[in-house]
């Protein structure tokens, strides 16, 4: 794939930035993913996984917080957390402040399952970027810092 052109003076345009963004972060995700999940534990289904991934960057998130994340339906989303429960992955409680609601959090064995997978994920893609020259690796670092300036909520 070639790089998309810019305009004469080096500049792009908003349409060029979010073609570029739209085309190029799944690319990314897609790798970060494939290795994340290839270290996953024995028996965790992908969507499992994810669940621990929200959790783990939203600990103390409710039930509907997930589902609603996920796009899963509420029931689906409890039957999931069920199955983590009984796993000794996730820790479910009732709210102190709203007894209807029900916050997740993970528990030691569900954090060491995500931080295993996620270390194995990161050295994966040092190696990937290892490729890359010190300009360049410092380029997309400024690049993601002013990505996250953006997008973060």
């Amino acid at each position: 794939m070639k790089p998309l052109a810019s305009a004469s003076n080096g500049a792009i345009g908003d349409d060029q930035c979010a073609v570029q963004v739209l085309t190029i972060v799944p690319m990314v995700m897609r790798s970060i993913r494939k290795e994340m999940h290839s270290r996953r534990p024995e028996g965790l289904s992908v969507p499992q996984f994810r669940a621990l991934g929200f959790m783990y960057r939203r600990g103390g998130a409710s039930l509907s917080d997930m589902a609603e994340r996920m796009g899963l339906a509420l029931p689906t989303a409890s039957r999931m957390v069920d199955t983590l429960v009984k796993r000794g992955f996730v820790a479910r409680e009732t709210s102190a402040s709203d007894r209807r609601r029900v916050v997740l959090s993970l528990t030691g064995q569900g954090r060491s399952a995500y931080h295993a997978a996620s270390r194995h994920a990161q050295a994966r893609l040092e190696e990937t970027l290892s490729v890359l020259s010190s300009p360049e690796r410092e380029e997309i670092g400024r690049a993601m810092e002013t990505l996250r300036k953006v997008f973060a909520v």
